[in-house]
């Protein structure tokens, strides 16, 4: 390896090109061989041959895309989207652990403009546009921002993903508008960057809010309490904010616990909500 490059894995597993100069191939078939990823480039060698990607070469990863029977027979690949119009897609022994230290090489360190919070509790904030540096952890992905704070998403804790196009420093730019939690209050933060590193930075945070779906029919005094939490009223202060016995709101608690939208993080009755909880009462906040 060259001077300043490091290895990041050396792992063995499938790999094959589905997509050259934007063409779709009939006839692409998986390949096994070597899969070795450094800080600078991905090497994928096997008995046809050795090709060398070079990260900046990588412009997204759309994850799992079948684009034919053949592709759709193996499970736990990443879909490469590299410049020029190519589509590798790559699936190491361990999928899971390949895709996490390839977004780690991607993204790590490299530094994107950031808004937090740009909405907290439902309310949007004066938040100034600062500098940022990434940093990808298990399951999270963690910014130290220019003015001393820091920031962690848990992927979990996404409750929704948005790309929008707005105003950044008088710009007009691409803005990933991520929903999660801090301290147990709903904020957004907003983050933007180049086009490449936004659409890298979308398809990690996607992978979060997918896990977070909605589909649950609620009361109306279920939803009460959960838009109550959403604006940052504490649990213990339910009853009196709702006008509600203290064993009806536990009862509600009781049953937001088994619909899996809040989290029981105190045996004493403290809730949280979960990014499903934080999408719902968002939901019912809109509908009023």
């Amino acid at each position: 390896m060259s001077e300043g490059e490091r290895k990041v894995v050396d792992t063995r597993g499938k790999f094959t090109q589905v997509v050259k100069d934007g063409r779709e191939l009939n006839d692409a078939e998986w390949s096994g061989g070597r899969i070795l990823l450094s800080n600078r480039r991905l090497i994928l060698a096997g008995n046809g041959g050795k090709r060398t990607i070079p990260l900046p070469k990588i412009e997204s990863l759309e994850g799992r895309t079948d684009v034919n029977q053949l592709v759709a027979k193996v499970s736990g690949y990443v879909s490469l989207q590299i410049a020029g119009g190519d589509v590798v897609l790559v699936s190491a022994d361990d999928p899971e652990s390949f895709e996490r230290l390839l977004y780690r090489a991607l993204l790590d360190r490299k530094i994107v403009l950031a808004r937090h919070p740009a909405v907290e509790g439902g309310v949007v904030t004066d938040a100034e546009w600062e500098k940022g540096r990434l940093k990808i952890e298990e399951g999270a992905v963690a910014l130290a921002i220019a003015d001393g704070s820091f920031v962690e998403i848990d992927l979990d804790d996404i409750g929704s993903m948005e790309a929008n196009e707005r105003s950044v420093r008088d710009e007009k730019r691409r803005v990933l508008e991520v929903e999660h939690s801090e301290d147990g209050t709903s904020v957004q933060t907003y983050l933007s960057g180049s086009t490449r590193r936004c659409a890298i930075l979308e398809s990690l945070l996607r992978k979060g809010e997918s896990r977070s779906e909605i589909g649950v029919d609620l009361s109306e005094r279920q939803n009460e309490v959960l838009m109550a939490l959403y604006s940052g009223v504490s649990p213990f202060e339910i009853p009196d904010f709702l006008g509600m016995d203290v064993d009806e709101v536990e009862e509600v608690f009781d049953r937001l616990i088994e619909l899996e939208v809040v989290e029981e993080i105190r045996v004493r009755r403290e809730v949280a909500l979960n990014a499903r909880g934080r999408n719902i009462a968002s939901e019912a906040m809109n509908d009023q």
